[in-house]
């Protein structure tokens, strides 16, 4: 296999997954939003409100791009990271990404709870999330969709995940 990408909107469940699969797989796990905060000293929220969306979004960067995985690794992205720079383009030089894709509504019921450690999401609730999630999510969807597999959140599996990436990989994958 190689490096596994996990990308998604926030709440998609990327670094539950992540831990899964890296587990079943036995690869190490790399989370970038950890690695971020432990290489800033702070938390993302407190980044982010200190120096600014730009600047995050430039650590991002050299996070995923200057953090030194191994072989195999699971690796879980921020929600924005495929988005900016070339990120989603050196990812998929490097590893194989997997979007999972979950709708705007099952994403704001999961993260209605825990808002408070989101920065884009602190003030927004019920209708208001759920529009800026719809909105956000249209923006994003363009770089999400470039992924070498699209699974569906909702059923998706370390097992299953397994079992898809075990697939062609010359070929998209759709799930």
């Amino acid at each position: 296999m190689s490096r596994i990408f996990l990308i998604g909107f926030m709440g998609c469940g990327k670094t539950t997954l992540g831990h899964k699969l890296a587990a079943r797989l036995g690869y190490p796990f790399f989370d970038l939003d950890v690695v971020l905060e432990e290489q800033a000293g702070m938390s993302i929220a407190e980044y982010f409100s200190s120096f600014g969306e730009t600047a995050f979004r430039l650590a991002e960067s050299e996070v995923l791009k200057n953090t030194d995985y191994p072989e195999n690794a699971v690796i879980s992205t921020g929600g924005g990271l495929p988005c900016f720079f070339d990120n989603m383009t050196w990812m998929k030089a490097n590893g194989t990404v997997v979007y999972i894709k979950l709708m705007p509504k099952v994403l704001a019921n999961r993260l209605e709870h825990g808002k408070e450690e989101r920065p884009l999401l602190r003030h927004k609730h019920g209708d208001e999330l759920v529009t800026f999630i719809t909105e956000k999510l249209a923006e994003r969807e363009n770089f999400y969709l470039q992924a070498q597999v699209i699974a569906d959140g909702l059923s998706l599996t370390a097992d299953k995940l397994v079992d898809i990436l075990n697939v062609d990989k010359a070929a998209d994958t759709k799930l």
